[in-house]
């Protein structure tokens, strides 16, 4: 058992980490770019993206919701509820990807409000906006797509269908920033409209991918008529993910709500900070997503003491590659500094924060392997819930936007009390695995609604 965990751990998590890792890529290419034109440029790109990363809560949570079903029905050899879930959850992404399509081409300056008051930032950010509100759309159907693809046997063609969208955006990223090959430079413009064409290059590929023999497909009749009882086990175990998600996330926002009152050097130096710990932190997010799934299948083909083993094993994985991706951050610092065109106090700030994300990684590593995978892998969701909302919303903003604003303290304390979240939520969620609520198959229903 010991070498077939690691083997197909392996076959899972390298291939999503790796295309976490060029997802990452991304944002660091726009980054690097734009602070060639000028650190404004950047600071406003960064808080833009802010509204892609609170769409991306929802992806996130209804991707865990896809997986921690389709991994138990694909377990247990029952096809067509994964179809099913296909189609339903397609049904919602797509509702959700309208309303921020729609928010971002029509009130992006409101939008953009809530991040700063810096006029340049603000004006950046808007041309930002509209230019890739289209994005929500194409992104809403591709990644649905590719989370089945991966819980079905096929996480390589996944990473490869993606991980092609990333080197797409990032050439042509230099494309229309810079304005290469006689194409007029867009600038900020450029680097949204880069992610536009990518991305509908992404949903093609993986739509039409569906298409082939023993795939699992969109079928009509399932996204117009959902199943109702495989529907209301989804959304029973779905809703608390998606409310942790938000209370995460928009928690996360905040964080970048109080930078973005505190200077363009703390927003610059912040952005910065991000995408260095996100590019490091894709091995973490790898084992998350792919422990989920083994430990998904291991429960839906009644499995159980497996699957409480296998539990274990990836807990052990996670801490010390945690551990590792920290010190890994630490080392590479200077060649962060070599990239990221800065002026000396945003350095400063940047050379701290990067410190900080540090031990916030190690943290992280744990907390997502076993709430984001092994407790979602088992239908445990609504701890999570409970555990974000206390530790974001009772600790760390309060603490951190009353150190920002009323005691008016300086940056990289704050960034310091920000980044807390992590490591005070430990202790309570190893005494939550240890009780093994999370070990219960979910595909347990009348035959009769299988077929």
């Amino acid at each position: 058992m010991e070498q077939g965990f690691y083997k197909k751990s392996l076959s899972l998590v390298i291939p999503i980490a790796f295309q976490q890792f060029m997802l990452s890529l991304v944002s660091a290419s726009d980054a690097v770019m734009l602070g060639m034109i000028s650190q404004n440029a950047l600071s406003a790109a960064s808080l833009a993206g802010q509204v892609m990363f609170v769409f991306n809560l929802f992806l996130t949570a209804f991707t865990m919701g896809t997986s921690m079903l389709a991994s138990q029905y694909w377990g247990e050899g029952d096809k067509k509820s994964v179809e099913k879930i296909l189609a339903f959850v397609l049904r919602a992404a797509l509702f959700v990807s309208l309303l921020f399509f729609l928010g971002t081409l029509l009130f992006p300056r409101q939008l953009m409000f809530l991040f700063t008051s810096e006029r340049a930032l603000i004006d950046g950010g808007v041309v930002y906006l509209q230019t890739s509100a289209l994005t929500y759309l194409l992104l809403g159907i591709s990644q649905i797509y590719l989370c089945i693809m991966k819980n079905t046997g096929y996480a390589a063609k996944s990473t490869l269908i993606s991980s092609t969208a990333v080197v797409l955006n990032i050439v042509l990223n230099a494309v229309f920033i810079f304005g290469l090959f006689h194409i007029p430079a867009m600038g900020i413009a450029g680097a949204a409209f880069a992610t536009v064409i990518a991305r509908a290059v992404e949903m093609i590929w993986a739509v039409v991918d569906s298409l082939k023999p023993n795939r699992i497909r969109l079928k009509i009749r399932y996204f117009l008529h959902a199943d109702r009882i495989l529907s209301k086990t989804y959304w029973k175990h779905s809703l608390p993910i998606i409310g942790n998600e938000l209370a995460w996330g928009l928690g996360f926002t905040m964080y970048s709500v109080v930078m973005g009152h505190m200077g363009s050097d703390a927003v610059a130096a912040n952005s910065i900070a991000n995408i260095a710990k996100n590019l490091l932190i894709c091995f973490c997010i790898g084992i998350a997503n792919g422990g989920s799934i083994i430990v998904g299948n291991e429960l839906g083909a009644g499995r159980l003491d497996e699957a409480r083993q296998y539990g274990g094993k990836l807990c052990r994985v996670a801490v010390i590659s945690g551990i590792l991706t920290g010190l890994a951050l630490i080392l590479i610092s200077p060649l962060i500094f070599h990239f990221a065109a800065l002026n000396p106090q945003a350095e400063e700030y940047l050379k701290w924060m990067l410190v900080i994300c540090s031990y916030y990684i190690a943290g992280k590593s744990v907390n997502m392997t076993t709430i984001g995978g092994i407790f979602t892998a088992g239908g445990d969701t609504r701890f999570g819930l409970i555990c974000d909302t206390i530790t974001l919303w009772c600790v760390t903003v309060p603490i951190g936007a009353f150190a920002a604003f009323v005691l008016h303290w300086p940056v990289l304390p704050v960034y310091f009390l920000l980044n807390l979240d992590e490591i005070v939520k430990l202790p309570v969620v190893y005494k939550h695995y240890k009780q093994y609520g999370w070990v219960q198959n979910l595909t347990r229903r009348p035959v009769c609604e299988k077929i």
